[in-house]
């Protein structure tokens, strides 16, 4: 996933960042989720998309609990990171991957990128969300990929927002589209998958033919899209006032709002969402197994679970974790989401993604 609202907060960082500075040195045993401080002080490397983001009191009270310095590496979009990922693949740059989702999630199994661990609480996680049962990845978050679309661009215009993906097609929203390239953008897989889950194997090529006459055009990651050609991204100068986002975008932009604001500036159009699951995995060939196990252990904590929705703007899938009013008052969960089976998504991703670049890229 990849949701930089938070730029206008100030928490996006360099792309290698100290979050927290080792401290303590007992060794008092406590409850696997805070598991105490190490007996030599560990620096763990985690490797992210730049939508990252966690409250800095939150960090520090796992670095004061465990001893572990955590130092954040970001890659990009998801799907770049997992890319990143495999081609250092037994010699890691980073100890733990963290925003590996549901569409990416077959690659990096197939490429044996994680060493199994079963996280303190992952029992708890409801089998609908749960990613991997053999503990290679853990669910961490979730959230749907949704077109999004500039209220004030179409109030002013006297154009009907669409409402479904096959108005897309229509000639009255020529230039209006961008979407991300799925192969470099977990968003744009996902929109990608609701486009062949709507349109099935014998209309999906069509379809995205139609979108290319129409004049969509591609990005290759959600910050491009979101900031740069959408032209309700907040701070964006961009044109086009259709975007592939998330369904938690329009919230984002109330909370961050400066001034504030009563209503976003932005909608969701709900039929054209499909969920994602988003988790973290150890690293095979990490040199600190355990101390990533203990960062497995916080990512899926209470205090990390519900720091997320106001920080990454995503669902905990820890069910102890209760959700912020701000939080439930501006967020709208479609309820018809778009999905395709994992088997299917395995055996055809890399065919659909060749596909769709000859397509519309090349």
């Amino acid at each position: 996933m990849n949701r930089s609202h938070l730029r206008r907060a100030g928490l996006l960082l360099a792309p290698i960042v100290l979050l927290a500075a080792a401290c303590g040195d007992t060794t008092e045993t406590v409850d696997p989720a805070d598991p105490g401080p190490s007996t030599d002080p560990v620096t763990l490397t985690l490797l992210t998309h730049d939508s990252f983001a966690v409250s800095d009191d939150v960090l520090a009270a796992f670095t004061e609990a465990t001893g572990i310095t955590v130092k954040l590496l970001r890659g990009g979009d998801a799907g770049t990171v997992v890319n990143q990922a495999i081609l250092t693949k037994g010699a890691p740059q980073a100890d733990v991957l963290f925003g590996i989702d549901s569409t990416f999630l077959s690659r990096a199994l197939d490429e044996e990128l994680f060493v199994p661990y079963e996280a303190a609480g992952s029992e708890d996680v409801p089998e609908e969300l749960v990613l991997d049962s053999e503990h290679r990845v853990t669910s961490i978050d979730y959230g749907d990929v949704c077109l999004n679309y500039d209220k004030a661009y179409f109030a002013d215009a006297g154009v009907t927002v669409p409402a479904t993906l096959e108005d897309l097609l229509d000639p009255e929203y020529d230039d209006l589209l961008v979407v991300q390239n799925p192969a470099t953008s977990s968003s744009g897989l996902a929109f990608l998958f609701a486009t062949i889950a709507e349109f099935g194997e014998d209309g999906w090529e069509a379809y995205w033919q139609g979108l290319v006459d129409n004049g969509v055009e591609v990005t290759e990651g959600w910050e491009e899209a979101y900031y740069g050609s959408f032209s309700g991204g907040g701070t964006s100068e961009g044109t086009r006032p259709l975007v592939v986002s998330y369904a938690s975008s329009p919230p984002a932009e109330v909370v961050f709002a400066d001034p504030p604001v009563e209503e976003a500036p932005t909608g969701v159009i709900d039929a054209s969402c499909y969920r994602q699951i988003e988790g973290a995995g150890i690293l095979a060939g990490t040199d600190h197994e355990a101390e990533a196990g203990q960062l497995i252990d916080f990512l899926l904590s209470v205090p990390f679970q519900e720091d997320m929705p106001l920080s990454m703007f995503v669902f905990p899938v820890n069910p102890q974790a209760s959700l912020p009013k701000v939080f439930l008052d501006n967020t709208s969960v479609p309820t018809n989401g778009y999905e395709l089976p994992t088997a299917e998504i395995d055996a055809h991703r890399e065919e659909w993604i060749d596909t769709w670049t000859d397509l519309v890229v090349r």
